[in-house]
């Protein structure tokens, strides 16, 4: 019907369109827009990343954005109308902001622990991906904005992301990693990202049986497929193979190159006149174009949504309660005296991962910030114990103020000053709308430090470009970090160098402190500019001596333990899924002074727990947004449900895990694994050509306890759907996510795992009362993908409801 609506306009436009005009609008004029027609009433359409955040065409200091938990948060709340309520707040922002289209979900699936980011995806299920990133589209697009999902496919590890060729078997293609993006479409996402990788020899970007044939073709696809950045690198091949927008404007290869292809009949004018269509009609439907109406009118948009309270919520509802000895949590704030609160990221809380889908926060709640303000009545006590941050965190505080950032021209004139809370500053494709790019010469963080402490302190410069530190008016370091030539996104945006000088400083004694950043000619849409400081500390024995001091003092100890960007980002896989730093010996040592401790794992994907036996609780909070503390204090203290379940399984031991390998051999990587990623692998039997796993896992898929207990009271298969009851067994009122698997009964057919997720639902209940949900069982949970189409498998098969894939509470048999 929408598209019917149009079609009359974008043929009308199409016409007055010469050839040359058509081809400029397939190419970004910049790094986020998309070229203006005026004389069709067709505006610039503008892209922003990212998942969790809105940063824009400007990612200013002063144009802070609201940071949401990240998509494993999302997908561990295992309930799409969360995900549609950040759909919805994001898209706010995006209309707030003037974008177009937010380039998100990722939807690509954790088919190894070790991908970096993971992070930024939601599951190692196709199903519970799918259903999430319904949500989130949904809500995005309510909001009139459209949503981009991303990465189009099989870009599920970052090592060689830009060249690695993925060889998969068309049935895992089917069956799991196709499935999330075939769902999203379904449901009428208006954009798609192709992958930077290949799959099975053709890169995606030029890959036409899956963008052509299946993607347009047999999913019916009506919206632009848009390249990741710099990811288009031919001309004719992904012209012919699909793409419909090459993006950003800098080594773009359509242009005039496009151009020059279309008339030596390389190309044809038709396909170029189907992408023309492509871009009309998602304009139309973001309300960029004058011609059509919008899909959504503004009218039905969702305004005034409170963005803090939406980011606490998210985090409330994503937190995973993985272990929880003699009731240990909730805390009962009237009877608790003294808190230890430990850990570097108690103070430092980590928020997200590194990469693209960084953005900077309208303000961070701290653990220590959010459980000091909710305990006014008790002791909070706090010590660093061990900090695993292999950098040192942008200056910020009491001590230094104010901090300001100015862009100056050559000759020294102010362009544009602001005054940050952090010394933090990044620009990715535009400077400040009031600041001409060729005037622009140096961008530097300024702030006077009034020690706390006398000692050697440390600062650090950290940057893209020739950079200069003076304290005091003296230079400390000045030198060119990173070649003009140097790819800014590659380099200091994903793997930035930190500069560390020690610095003697008196306590109370102010000192001015300039760290300035030399534009190259032609980056200035490129700027990271980070000013570091460590204040004196003990040495690393020190430390751990002094918070397990702390934490046998207190009544109960909370340590907070985690990752960091340098380990969970875009650009690099993970080596290894332990801790960094001596954080493990952190618990340790804390678990033995205090049989009440808490672990806080501040992590945006699986990590080892060599402790987890030895401590009365741990939760799991993701990478939990800008109210991270705030959400922390509700949950610990029982003014929330922790309502969190596992999206992935999280292993004792690297050995145990099925799949692991990210790194290609001679620029492949085979998924040797086919179908059994995630707890498919733990499941399979020898009959699927792996070693028995005779280890049970850490925490299976789906776990998650909460502070009431449940009775699954009756399950019944009825008119294609299971049909289940439960019941609040607990003293208080509580939230359970019923999820259903199924499994064939007999080894006959093709190699499958125990059993696979067919379903979901989640439930409320106050103390003693009962739930009946129906959650549907698809025909697709009973078929595989055979010679070249889907085979519904006959036979007998278990249906379970289960509170984990490892905890079937009651089974109903159905036959096919």
């Amino acid at each position: 019907m929408e598209q019917t609506a149009h079609r009359a306009a974008i043929e009308s436009a199409l016409a007055t369109l010469d050839l040359d005009t058509k081809v400029r609008l397939l190419t970004g004029q910049d790094y986020w827009r998309l070229p203006a027609v005026p004389e069709i009433g067709l505006a610039a359409l503008t892209m922003s990343d990212g998942p969790i955040g809105v940063r824009g065409v400007v990612w200013s200091p002063d144009n802070p954005s609201v940071a949401l938990p990240s998509p494993t948060a999302l997908a561990a709340t295992w309930d799409p109308e969360v995900s549609r309520l950040a759909g919805r707040v994001l898209g706010q922002e995006c209309r707030s902001r003037g974008i177009h289209i937010l380039l998100a979900p990722t939807v690509n699936l954790h088919r190894s622990p070790l991908g970096g980011r993971h992070f930024e995806c939601y599951s190692e299920d196709p199903l519970l991906t799918a259903e999430i990133g319904i949500g989130y589209v949904t809500g995005l697009q309510e909001q009139g904005v459209g949503a981009q999902v991303k990465h189009f496919v099989a870009n599920d590890s970052e090592t060689d992301r830009f060249t690695v060729d993925v060889r998969v078997s068309q049935r895992a293609l089917r069956e799991l990693y196709l499935v999330p993006f075939e769902r999203i479409v379904a449901a009428g996402v208006w954009s798609v990202m192709a992958a930077y990788n290949g799959v099975n020899g053709s890169t995606m970007t030029e890959h036409d049986e899956l963008v052509n044939g299946l993607l347009k073709g047999e999913w019916g696809f009506d919206g632009a497929v848009v390249s990741d950045w710099t990811a288009a690198r031919t001309t004719v091949a992904t012209a012919t193979g699909g793409l419909d927008v090459a993006m950003p404007a800098f080594a773009a290869p359509w242009g005039d190159k496009l151009l020059a292809a279309v008339r030596a009949g390389d190309v044809s004018e038709e396909q170029i006149d189907d992408k023309v269509r492509r871009i009309l009609l998602l304009a139309g439907r973001v309300g960029a174009w004058s011609q059509v109406p919008p899909a959504v009118p503004a009218s039905s948009f969702a305004g005034g949504l409170d963005v803090d309270a939406a980011a606490r919520e998210i985090a409330t509802r994503s937190f995973v309660l993985a272990r929880n000895e003699n009731g240990a949590l909730p805390l009962d704030a009237g009877a608790v005296r003294k808190v230890a609160v430990l850990g570097a990221l108690a103070d430092d809380a980590r928020i997200l991962g590194g990469g693209s889908a960084r953005v900077l926060p309208r303000h961070i709640v701290s653990p220590l910030a959010g459980l000091t303000a909710a305990l006014p009545d008790a002791e909070v006590v706090y010590a660093v114990g061990a900090d695993p941050r292999p950098e040192l965190a942008a200056a910020t505080g009491l001590e230094w103020t104010p901090i300001t950032t100015t862009l100056r021209d050559a000759a020294g004139d102010a362009l544009y000053e602001s005054t940050i809370d952090a010394a933090d500053v990044r620009w990715m494709g535009d400077l400040p709308e009031s600041v001409d790019p060729a005037t622009a010469a140096t961008v530097e963080i300024s702030a006077t430090f009034t020690p706390s402490v006398t000692g050697t302190h440390l600062l650090a410069a950290n940057g893209f470009g020739g950079l200069v530190l003076r304290v005091g008016g003296e230079t400390v370091f000045e030198d060119q970090v990173y070649a003009p030539g140097d790819d800014p996104v590659t380099t200091a945006f994903l793997t930035p160098v930190e500069h560390r000088v020690p610095v003697e400083a008196v306590a109370g004694k102010p000192v001015d402190v300039v760290l300035t950043h030399r534009i190259y000619p032609g980056r200035h849409g490129f700027v990271t500019l980070t000013l570091g400081h460590g204040r004196p500390v003990a040495d690393a024995g020190t430390l751990l001596d002094e918070a397990a001091q702390v934490a046998a003092e207190a009544d109960v100890a909370v340590v907070v333990v985690g990752t960091t960007e340098e380990v969970e980002s875009e650009g690099f896989d993970r080596t290894t899924l332990g801790l960094p730093g001596r954080q493990d010996e952190l618990v340790a040592r804390v678990a033995a002074a205090n049989p009440r401790t808490v672990v806080v794992v501040n992590a945006g994907s699986p990590v080892l727990m060599p402790w987890v036996d030895d401590v009365a609780a741990v939760l799991l909070t993701w990478f939990p947004g800008q109210e991270a503390g705030a959400a922390l204090a509700d949950v610990l203290l029982g003014l929330a449900e922790p309502g969190g379940r596992l999206p992935t399984t999280w292993p004792r031991a690297t050995a145990d895990l099925p799949v692991l390998s990210t790194t290609p051999t001679d620029g492949t990587l085979t998924y040797a694994e086919d179908v059994l990623i995630g707890y498919r692998g733990w499941t399979a039997g020898p009959t699927a050509g792996l070693e028995r796993r005779d280890r049970e896992p850490l925490f299976p898929f789906g776990h998650g306890l909460g502070y009431t207990t449940w009775a699954y009271e009756s399950l019944t298969v009825e008119n294609g759907a299971a049909v289940v009851t439960v019941r609040n067994t607990g003293a208080r009122a509580g939230r359970e996510v019923v999820q259903v698997y199924v499994g064939a009964t007999t080894g006959d057919g093709p190699v499958r795992p125990a059993r696979w997720l067919a379903g979901f639902a989640s439930v409320t209940a106050a103390p003693g009362d009962a739930v009946t949900v129906r959650i549907p069982l698809p025909e697709r949970a009973f078929q595989v993908w055979d010679d070249g189409g889907w085979r519904t498998v006959a036979g007998t098969y278990r249906v379970e409801a289960s509170a984990s894939v490892n905890d079937p509470k009651i089974t109903a048999t159905v036959d096919v």
